[in-house]
């Protein structure tokens, strides 16, 4: 159609839509660039919680700075192609590990270009293709998890299945073996580098048979190309199974194979092999009920469960899931319509059905599945501009001006989206100084205990463990949650100490010191009576091995209900307690004789009584909490009620205020962190910092 790009190599299109894809991700560079707080040790900081999971992993294998972590050598095993592929690079390139893990997403990301256009050669719309190209490299969701410090393996998992798609699809016309080895190669080092993955892949591997069945079967190949298929996903040692393919490839040029209906035979026995050894059937509908279920886990004791408690896990609005996956809900339109077009005209398409229904997945299972659509979509919405201009305009050139200028509105709401998408660092320089300064004082086998948001972090600044991270925040939720929301400061050193040695005794690694504690012989203790046994000051305690600190940062009073809501619920029962009161106001203005906190929350100034919607209740504590010009806390505490269940405190030099019920009053994280109110033969002050404070467990 558009001869005036004949002159064009496909090669251009592929060199440009990746230089696109990576000035997009510079944007958010450019943007924070020169910012001190994002700045440590002279490079911007990475912007995802998980990459330092990873970050970790190499820096130990570099210098041997946590060779306590029991979860490391998982990561090596899980993930082989992601660890040593950057252990490699910081190894041998002359940039910090630091520059590689932020700018590698990036890099990686965008050679998503390159299938989508060789998908659409294949159907001689190498232009339309490239059009695509650039809008499915800067969708939101693919942008988000693959930006420019976003360090993560979700940088290989698009990347890899398109690329699969591309060879089988090409496969489907030349029918030639070499074309499903490079597939299957492929497949191969997908699970190497994206474990994930598997479940995706064995969607697409039963689609590719089913579509095979239907439209190819009296292909002179098509049994031979399924036992390739069925070999790249035999979940056995990465070497073996390359020498197995290469190998097979040879062999099945034999006249043996090829007779008759050996290649039938063939197939089914590797299919069956696959069946019986694999579990991608089984990790898919694994991952729909993670994602789909909520509450209270069941069992021996009642936990609660975390599922429901990550922002990617949660159920999303149409409008947010069309966004994600196309930019603006008329693209997301535009794109159904295009890639039901193209499917009627080209039936191969319909091997993108697996990727897209994960994607779709994504309207009641969690925003991160939105990702595996955007490549199908994109190349819809582009195509059905394409069939539309071609059908409504003669001149080639104007015809190159319309589809261009309608596909630059399709990529706008995504630049838009990109300028605005202001991520920050996951720490700021003086909450890594804190970490920095930690590492110092501890010693590589000591223990940090906090929230799992901050673990991975913990793990790559500090050098030292954590009990819950990133990857290991299950039934150990709740012993963190309760050493933070306890009122006994003795209970939350004893249930810290035991919990840390038990653990590090047992090399528990990723199963949960929660049933060590709270189980006998798989058989439930009463965990009430545990812990209350707990708060004696002479509870018998394991022998101390290693030193544990407590990392309280300011940044966790934002999550702190969350963090109470898994300790808040009886074990035994999994009833929840009490219903919590704990808001925080920093965009509170006066009005008069009142103090407006937001949210329908009020403080009378004159009264010292709160307004809670239409009701209005007396004061406990009213509490004024400030540091002077040498950094000392100085605190005024006024006792209004004795009989009131609610507190105000007023945080000035975070210009914060806290309204909370008594238990949170109470807490250890708030008396620890906002009135450093600690008991000082159970705990000493190692590190206080406005951002952070870091105790010292003595006991």
């Amino acid at each position: 159609m558009i001869h005036v790009f004949k002159k064009f190599d496909v090669y251009f299109y592929m060199i440009f839509a990746y230089f696109f894809s990576l000035a997009c991700r510079y944007i958010w560079v450019y943007q924070f660039g020169g910012y001190d707080p994002f700045y440590w040790d002279g490079q911007l900081m990475i912007n995802t919680n998980d990459g330092y999971f990873f970050a970790t992993v190499v820096k130990d294998m570099l210098t041997g700075s946590n060779p306590d972590n029991q979860l490391l050598q998982t990561a090596i095993d899980t993930y082989p192609g992601t660890v040593y592929s950057v252990y490699y690079l910081a190894k041998f390139l002359p940039f910090s590990l630091d520059t590689i893990i932020l700018y590698i997403p990036a890099f990686v990301s965008s050679l998503i270009v390159i299938p989508i256009i060789l998908i659409m050669r294949l159907c001689k719309l190498e232009f339309v293709g490239f059009l695509a190209a650039l809008l499915a490299s800067i969708t939101w969701s693919f942008y988000n998890r693959t930006m420019v410090g976003y360090f993560d393996t979700d940088m290989y998992a698009l990347v890899f299945p398109v690329f699969i798609l591309y060879y089988i699809m090409k496969f489907v016309q030349d029918d030639k073996l070499v074309t499903i080895l490079t597939a299957s190669l492929i497949t191969s080092f997908y699970v190497v580098f994206y474990p994930q993955g598997y479940a995706a892949i064995t969607a697409l591997f039963v689609a590719y048979t089913l579509y095979g069945i239907a439209f190819i079967k009296d292909k002179k190949q098509f049994y031979l190309s399924l036992v390739f298929m069925s070999i790249a996903l035999v979940k056995i040692i990465l070497v073996v199974k390359l020498a197995v393919l290469i190998a097979f490839y040879f062999l099945s040029k034999q006249a043996f194979v090829l007779k008759d209906k050996n290649p039938l035979y063939i197939a089914i026995a590797s299919i069956a092999i696959f069946i019986l050894t694999g579990d991608g059937y089984a990790l898919i509908l694994s991952k729909i009920s993670w994602y789909t279920k909520t509450g209270v886990e069941g069992g021996v004791l009642h936990f609660y469960d975390v599922a429901q408690t990550i922002r990617e896990a949660g159920k999303i609005p149409f409008e947010t899931f069309a966004n994600r996956i196309s930019g603006s809900v008329f693209t997301f339109v535009l794109a159904l319509g295009g890639y039901g077009l193209l499917v009627f005209k080209k039936k191969e398409f319909l091997l993108f059905l697996p990727l897209i229904a994960i994607g779709f997945f994504a309207y009641m299972g969690g925003l991160r599945f939105t990702v595996y659509a955007i490549p199908a979509m994109a190349i819809g919405a582009v195509y059905l501009i394409y069939f539309i201009v071609d059908k409504l305009i003669v001149k080639e050139t104007t015809k190159y001006f319309a589809i261009v200028m309608a596909t630059a509105a399709l990529l706008y709401p995504n630049i838009q989206h990109i300028l605005a998408y202001k991520v920050p660092t996951v720490f700021n320089k003086e909450e890594v100084k804190v970490l920095d300064q930690l590492k110092k004082i501890a010693t590589p086998k000591d223990y940090t205990l906090t929230w799992w948001d901050y673990g991975y972090p913990i793990w790559y600044y500090s050098d030292t463990n954590t009990l819950i991270d990133g990857g290991k925040h299950h039934h150990d939720n709740f012993i963190i949650s309760k050493i933070l929301t306890t009122d006994s400061q003795t209970q939350a050193a004893n249930l810290a100490r035991k919990s840390v040695e038990l653990y590090a005794k047992k090399h528990l690694a990723y199963t949960p010191v929660a049933n060590s504690i709270f189980e006998h012989n798989a058989t439930a203790l009463d965990a009430n009576s545990v812990l209350d046994e707990m708060q004696l000051s002479d509870y018998p305690l394991p022998k101390k091995t290693r030193d544990i600190y407590l990392y309280l940062p300011n940044r966790m009073l934002n999550i702190f209900p969350t963090v109470a809501v898994f300790s808040n619920l009886d074990l035994n029962s999994g009833q929840k307690y009490r219903q919590q009161l704990f808001f925080v106001s920093k965009n509170f203005r006066e009005s008069g004789n009142k103090i407006l906190l937001g949210n329908g929350v009020s403080f009378l100034k004159n009264t010292g009584e709160l307004v809670l919607g239409s009701q209005k209740v007396k004061l406990h504590h009213f509490s004024v909490v400030e540091y002077d010009k040498q950094g000392k806390i100085q605190k005024q505490d006024q006792v209004l009620d004795y009989n009131s269940n609610v507190n105000l405190v007023y945080m000035r030099n975070y210009h914060t205020f806290l309204v909370l019920d008594n238990a949170m009053y109470n807490s250890v994280f708030i008396q620890l962190f906002v009135f450093e109110n600690y008991d000082k033969s159970l705990f000493e002050p190692v590190i206080l910092n406005p951002l952070v404070k870091v105790y010292k467990l003595k006991k």
